[in-house]
């Protein structure tokens, strides 16, 4: 095959989507946590099943141009979790070449293989080796070096893509310590895979081509966005007409400048989000690089404030009003009971979680049900934090305000909208929300569904498993002992207020055994029991 049509790379999408479909199940059940978290290829899934719906609306003759715009528009609405926010930005690459050259052939696929990595690289704020882009680099390099026929450039990337990700276990310490490879980077071997198949002339399914990764656990450890809300002091987001050209130099001084940083876009605009003490100089490196407009600049906290005072969360939760709010919320729920709490504080609640995490489409149709013009968005969860940037970023250019708060766990989000207060105003209420979740500590309880390595140490499959902080912190065989100390740790740092989420699965008698063993270990304290029907987790802890 010497090109690529239209039709070609739409038969290529469906061929990757098969292919991820076989092996959707077995990246999601390898993780290096022993729960079953691990939805990276779940996710990697949904997000390109949205781009082949895309391509698929397109009308048949349609150019291999056309069809790659619209795969890059439905993967960024469709995107979901850390590796599908990657994958959009590898296909809008792909989209940018196509639409300068028109086909797809050697030549392109190795200018394309090049764009796709740049893109996803500077799409991250602070990439790192050991993931999905070290396999997109290998990618892209072994493409340039190939053979100037199109078939000898795409086997090429894959067969460098499949070497990179065994690689990965030894760039990352965290994989190291577990001996695993980075799921993100799989997915993206798959989807090689199916390319360089249909370009060979082969049709067929099939797995992973050798030499394969070892069958170990597989972890996305993608890095996206400070997830820390102490920091610099400003969020600076403004749309941005600039050539590009001119994208590398600003990145590079909003890099010295601060941190979370994000640029995404293409053709001309880009949308930019940085966190910086100097909000003047972010804006004057977009005048340097073009034509900023849109320009939001919003006071962030230094995260020491408490957001305390204002009663607990179901407390202060129960009495917020659920009618349309001047001030926009919305906020990503693991459970019913989460979603009604959320609901009872006038937000917005999306359903998500682990194994069912929101999509970028979803949380922007969220944001525009608010009504509001200024929308703070809650992702709750660390892998839902770079689609929640995604969905703001859509947002803000069809000119809606949002700000996400960048909440990593359930019991942050809700003491954040514990306080949200639309009389305050945009800029205030998300100040008093980013305080108020970062002021909250967060842990859980869980049972291990298989064999794996935590941070502390080894454990088996029935295992109690103890969350402090996002990590697996605690192994032990008594869920209710294994409650008592992770509040033990959570409190260990101080704490006037604790919250308990209880999940489903009837643990009611565990969350009021550990809220007395709460009040027994610091007096005087405020212990409060909320039913979240989450699953996976019978107790979800928060201590503010």
């Amino acid at each position: 095959m010497q090109a690529l049509d239209g039709r070609g790379a739409r038969l290529w999408a469906l061929q990757a989507l098969a292919a991820l479909g076989e092996a959707r199940e077995e990246i999601d059940a390898l993780n290096v946590f022993p729960v079953p978290d691990g939805d990276t290829g779940t996710n990697m899934y949904l997000t390109l099943e949205a781009a082949v719906s895309a391509g698929a609306r397109v009308a048949p003759g349609t150019p291999v141009a056309g069809v790659a715009e619209a795969f890059a528009r439905g993967a960024l609405l469709g995107a979901r979790g850390n590796s599908g926010v990657i994958g959009a930005q590898l296909l809008r690459g792909w989209a940018d070449v196509l639409a300068q050259y028109e086909r797809l052939d050697a030549e392109t696929a190795v200018e394309g293989f090049r764009r796709a990595d740049q893109q996803a690289w500077q799409a991250v704020g602070e990439p790192v080796e050991g993931t999905i882009l070290s396999v997109s680099r290998a990618a892209a390099r072994a493409a340039a070096a190939a053979p100037p026929r199109l078939e000898a450039v795409v086997a090429a990337a894959a067969a460098a893509a499949r070497r990179a990700l065994v690689l990965t276990t030894d760039q990352l310490p965290a994989l190291a310590r577990a001996g695993v490879v980075d799921a993100g980077g799989r997915g993206y071997v798959v989807v090689l895979d199916a390319l360089a198949d249909l370009v060979a002339g082969i049709s067929r399914k099939r797995p992973m081509r050798e030499p394969r990764p070892p069958a170990l656990p597989v972890v996305d450890l993608v890095a996206c966005l400070d997830a820390t809300p102490a920091g610099p002091g400003f969020e600076v987001m403004y749309l941005l007409d600039a050539a590009d050209g001119a994208v590398g130099a600003l990145r590079e001084r909003l890099m010295a400048l601060g941190e979370s940083l994000v640029v995404v876009g293409g053709g001309g605009l880009w949308n930019v989000h940085v966190h910086t003490d100097d909000a003047g100089a972010a804006v004057e490196a977009g005048i340097a690089a073009g034509r900023p407009h849109g320009i939001r600049i919003t006071h962030l906290p230094s995260g020491q404030g408490t957001g305390q005072g204002a009663g607990a969360p179901g407390d202060r939760l129960a009495s917020r009003r659920a009618d349309a709010p001047a001030v926009g919320l919305v906020a990503v729920a693991a459970g019913p009971g989460i979603a009604a709490l959320f609901r009872g504080a006038g937000a917005v609640a999306v359903p998500g979680g682990p194994g069912e995490r929101p999509s970028t489409g979803d949380l922007l149709g969220a944001i525009h049900r608010t009504g509001a013009a200024g929308v703070a968005v809650l992702p709750n969860d660390g892998d839902t934090l770079a689609v929640a940037q995604a969905a703001a970023a859509v947002a803000r250019a069809e000119g809606v305000r949002v700000t996400v708060v960048p909440t990593r766990a359930q019991v942050q989000g809700l003491a954040a909208a514990a306080v949200h207060d639309p009389g305050r105003g945009f800029d205030d209420d998300v100040v008093a929300m980013s305080a108020a979740a970062g002021a909250a500590r967060d842990g859980a309880v869980t049972i291990a569904s298989r064999d794996g390595l935590t941070s502390a140490g080894p454990c088996r499959v029935g295992d109690v498993l103890g969350v402090v902080d996002g990590d697996f912190a605690i192994v032990g065989d008594d869920l209710e002992r294994v409650a008592r100390e992770v509040v033990d740790r959570l409190l260990s740092g101080g704490g006037e207020l604790v919250t308990l989420v209880v999940g489903d699965g009837g643990h009611d008698g565990l969350a009021q055994d550990v809220a007395v063993h709460a009040r027994r270990a610091r007096r005087p304290i405020e212990v409060h029991v909320l039913q979240g029907g989450q699953p996976r987790y019978p107790l979800l802890i928060g201590v503010e």
